[in-house]
């Protein structure tokens, strides 16, 4: 499916995501896309696009960095400080995530009662930042998720959190603390843990990075996929 790029502004600043648009025309539910800490790359476009032809959704990639995609490991360290930076202000990254919904939501072809989120990574913590805000989410999907401290009590959306047990960078507790909070929120969740899964398992390009820890799995990316599905069809 051909992604459609689209230029907006967040905070006087320019970015381009990538839509796509699987609704023939009729009003569709509008999924906002997320990447995670290596930037705007395909895993997150191929995303788009499969919700776009597996669910008939609109979904929209967007640029959360307003930086070029990673060319590889070389990169780490400029993404790693575009990340702290952004971890450290969270009116920002809200900033970047509730124009990029806007966008989504404004599209001829959404129906903007029938919105959702789904993040990779640091992608996931933007995604739950911007249901912290209130915003009127069906759904929430995180894919090995980041989660920044904070409250929930404003989250409207259904949350569905795929995670590996052996992931290095988020363990498996501090997810564990976040659903806690969840619970003491009302909100309804849900979580997957995966057992011996690293993170980055759903992006096929992560194995090229070499960093330990981080790996590619099949299995865990087609269970996610399929929970992700099971929300979706929940929702709306």
């Amino acid at each position: 499916m051909d992604l459609e790029p689209i230029s907006y502004q967040a905070s006087d600043r320019p970015y381009t995501g990538f839509l796509a648009d699987g609704s023939r025309g009729a009003p569709a539910p509008g999924v906002l896309v997320i990447h995670e800490g290596g930037g705007l790359t395909g895993h997150a476009k191929a995303s788009a696009a499969m919700l776009a032809e597996q669910f008939g959704m609109v979904a929209f990639a967007m640029d959360l960095f307003g930086a070029p995609a990673a060319a590889g490991p070389g990169d780490v360290a400029r993404l790693r400080a575009i990340v702290q930076e952004l971890r450290a202000d969270v009116a920002e990254l809200r900033a970047r995530v509730t124009a990029a919904l806007a966008v989504l939501a404004g599209h001829r072809h959404v129906d903007p009662a029938r919105l959702a989120a789904i993040g990779y990574c640091f992608g996931g913590a933007a995604a739950i930042e911007l249901a912290r805000t209130g915003a009127p989410l069906a759904a929430l999907a995180g894919f090995h998720a980041g989660v920044l401290p904070g409250e929930n009590e404003a989250i409207r959306a259904k949350v569905l959190l795929c995670h590996g047990e052996a992931d290095p960078v988020i363990p498996a507790a501090r997810i564990q603390a976040f659903v806690d909070g969840l619970s003491a929120a009302g909100v309804d969740w849900q979580l997957h843990l995966y057992g011996g899964v690293g993170h980055s398992f759903t992006n096929p390009e992560i194995d090229t990075w070499n960093l330990p820890g981080f790996r590619y799995d099949a299995a865990a990316d087609a269970r996610s996929w399929a929970a992700l599905r099971q929300l979706l069809g929940e929702a709306f």
